[in-house]
């Protein structure tokens, strides 16, 4: 008879692997040439696709770099004169404050507040008007822009706009009188998806015993939200704006519907790049812009980043105190 034996440790067994792995250069045991074979299209694309227009732009941003003319063949370095020329000018200072309204009302109040009101409200509702519901606010998400945009100038049409004939106002001109409330009610129907499929998760990981408990001491819906609700989702509220406060600030949509008019009174950030770069053909200048729009974007991601901190070590020790 054998003698018996122990199986062999999980050190043993491992052993081989590991010192195949470390002879091969990789945990997956490719080797170095074949891991890199195989993330390269990746870099590549990368490469092309953010890095070198992000490098182009920093040098474009320096120069006097023009679509057209002298300028365009023969650009001229003039260091950071367009940066100091861009915080001078009275329209770039204008375009920031209408994204600062845009970003704050259709994003920050608008798609927050509808977005989880949506999904307070369909928590607990199932079947039919649950899935009709979700399926009109997805499809204002996932429609191209320039349906949508389409659809709305149908809507808000001076002349038979859908509008117009429902509220009995004949020949309102709601893009010309109210370009700024007509594009941030636009995004906030467009972009409410979102945030109703990320409160609905959220709201699906509450304890129902928590609400029953609420509900038996007798709180009001305020009260159930702000001591029940909100404490065990604060990280997805934070999520959320730090996601569609960044989108809504680059966004270009709201072109397609104004074209940053009449008078430029809805010109946002993005349309000001886009008039500024091609429409003036001042690509240096265009290129300023859009760093210090890079950098604005840097700023509130820091500033809600800071909070996603701050939020965790709140809870780390609470946890510890428990």
């Amino acid at each position: 008879m054998a003698p018996l034996t122990s199986p062999p440790s999980e050190a043993a067994r491992g052993g081989g692997g590991t010192a195949a792995a470390s002879a091969g250069g990789d945990a997956a045991g490719l080797g170095r040439g074949r891991a890199a074979a195989f993330v390269a299209p990746a870099l590549v694309l990368v490469a092309v696709f953010l890095v070198f227009p992000a490098l182009w732009t920093l040098y474009l941003g320096t120069t006097d770099y023009r679509l057209t003319g002298l300028a365009a063949s023969r650009p001229k370095f003039v260091g950071v004169q367009n940066y100091g020329d861009v915080l001078g000018d009275g329209d770039f200072h204008h375009s920031l404050w209408l994204t600062l309204q845009f970003v704050l009302g259709s994003a920050v109040i608008g798609q927050t507040l509808l977005g989880f009101a949506i999904a307070w409200v369909m928590r607990d509702r199932t079947g039919f008007v649950r899935r009709v519901v979700e399926a009109l606010v997805l499809l204002a998400w996932i429609l191209p822009g320039s349906v949508i945009a389409f659809l709305w100038i149908a809507l808000l049409d001076r002349d038979g706009g859908t509008l117009n004939a429902l509220l009995g106002t004949p020949g309102t001109a709601w893009l010309i009188d109210h370009p700024m409330a007509c594009v941030i009610v636009f995004n906030v129907w467009h972009g409410t998806a979102f945030s109703m499929m990320l409160y609905g998760a959220a709201l699906g990981n509450v304890p129902p015993s928590h609400l029953e408990t609420a509900r038996l001491a007798g709180a009001s819906t305020f009260q159930t939200l702000r001591d029940a609700v909100l404490p065990r989702i604060r990280g997805h509220v934070l999520t959320s704006l730090l996601l569609i406060s960044l989108w809504t600030f680059n966004d270009f949509t709201p072109f397609l519907i104004t074209a940053g008019g009449p008078d430029r009174q809805s010109e946002i950030m993005s349309v000001y790049v886009y008039r500024t770069a091609l429409g003036d053909g001042r690509l240096g200048f265009g290129a300023a812009i859009s760093l210090i729009m890079i950098l604005i974007n840097l700023v509130i991601a820091l500033v809600y980043l800071r909070a996603l901190r701050e939020r965790g070590r709140r809870a780390s020790r609470q946890a510890v105190a428990a």
